[in-house]
């Protein structure tokens, strides 16, 4: 993905600021840049800049347990706020903003920091001559040297840590204002790369660096909801007969690991249950079975009912979105064995590397 030129910057030597980076920091600074640019800010307190790339780690570490780095203070951050104050994942963001701006809590202070020692300086490199490599240590001098260079983003206002502001020259305020939602959507791009590089057996990670989206679930629901209506379909977490009140659609592997809406990881249950479960994976022993021979009868019976196979056909539309896996798992006249094993497969490799990712499992208490 390119960014768009311009003759009078040196937009080649911005389209490389992400070249050399063995932490997030340089992604998560400049995204929170490109978030003071569009409320047209052009002088930003590094203090600013550091609350903002915390609030967009957030979710992806605490809801989705995403792995920053070997070592990443951005991911140290998010982890430590997230158990000494017992935030909620989707916690909203004028909260978080709050309480970073406003504790007094020696530890935090001391991540951002660290947070504020290198990336501000570093991430325009590829802008000016390469300095001593010892200056990058002498954060003064490297701010005054920066400053004495042609052609930077923004100069830097040294009064010390988290109080320096960057300040944005004009032409580069006007280039970042005018391409904006490009550079939001390369700067994005970058770091799903980089993060599908961090965490290769995770699924879906274009979907996990902004804050959950609206589940397309209505569809599965109206075809559980039928099928409830037409006989006893039973809770696999409770044992219980299911009804239509109250009716919740879960996700067997959390869709905070998922991040989809897949027919095949869907199952009926109270809604009480699945906010009890949350995002925890039931554990396999006790419910994969339970799982399988429910997702089977239902098979079963929309082979055998005209309204249940329209119902089945509008939530594939939706909520089945490979070939393959229709193929593989809803071809009629299958064994109730056959189409656990097809199950399995899907699901298994899945919850295996959910629950190494740190996902707790789960068993339902009356």
């Amino acid at each position: 993905m390119q960014i768009p030129f311009s003759e009078k910057l040196n937009t080649a030597s911005l389209a490389r600021i992400f070249d050399n980076k063995s932490e997030s920091y340089k992604l998560f600074w400049f995204k929170a840049i490109l978030h003071e640019v569009g409320l047209g800010r052009s002088v930003i307190p590094y203090r600013d800049l550091i609350e903002r790339m915390i609030v967009d780690a957030w979710y992806m570490v605490s809801e989705y347990k995403l792995n920053l780095g070997p070592a990443d203070t951005l991911e140290k951050t998010v982890l430590y706020i997230a158990e000494k104050e017992n935030f909620l994942p989707t916690e909203k963001e004028e909260v978080l903003f709050s309480y970073l701006h406003t504790s007094d809590d020696k530890t935090l202070k001391g991540f951002m920091k660290v947070l504020s020692q290198n990336v501000p300086y570093r991430l325009q490199a590829p802008l000016i001559p390469t300095p001593d490599s010892k200056l990058w240590y002498r954060t003064h001098e490297i701010a005054d040297y920066i400053n004495s260079q042609k052609g930077v983003i923004y100069l830097i206002e040294y009064n010390g840590a988290l109080d320096n502001k960057i300040l944005i020259n004009d032409p580069w305020m006007k280039y970042l204002k005018n391409n904006l939602g490009i550079l939001i959507g390369w700067t994005d791009f970058n770091l799903i790369t980089y993060l599908q590089r961090r965490n290769p057996t995770v699924p879906g990670i274009s979907n996990k660096i902004y804050p959950p989206q609206e589940r397309k679930l209505t569809a599965a629901t109206n075809y559980w909801k039928y099928i409830i209506q037409q006989g006893d379909v039973i809770d696999i977490y409770s044992g219980e007969i299911l009804t239509t009140r109250g009716l919740s659609i879960d996700h067997f592997v959390p869709w905070s690991y998922v991040a989809s809406d897949e027919l095949w990881n869907l199952i009926p249950t109270e809604r009480s249950i699945n906010s009890s479960k949350s995002n925890n994976l039931p554990d396999w022993d006790t419910y994969f079975r339970r799982l399988a021979h429910a997702e089977y009868d239902a098979y079963l019976f929309t082979g055998n009912d005209e309204r249940a196979t329209m119902l089945f056909e509008k939530c594939a539309k939706e909520n089945l979105n490979n070939e393959d896996v229709r193929y593989r798992l809803y071809l009629q006249g299958q064994t109730e064995q056959h189409f656990t094993n097809q199950l399995e497969e899907l699901l298994l490799p899945i919850y295996e590397s959910a629950r190494n990712m740190g996902f707790k499992e789960w068993t339902y208490q009356r």
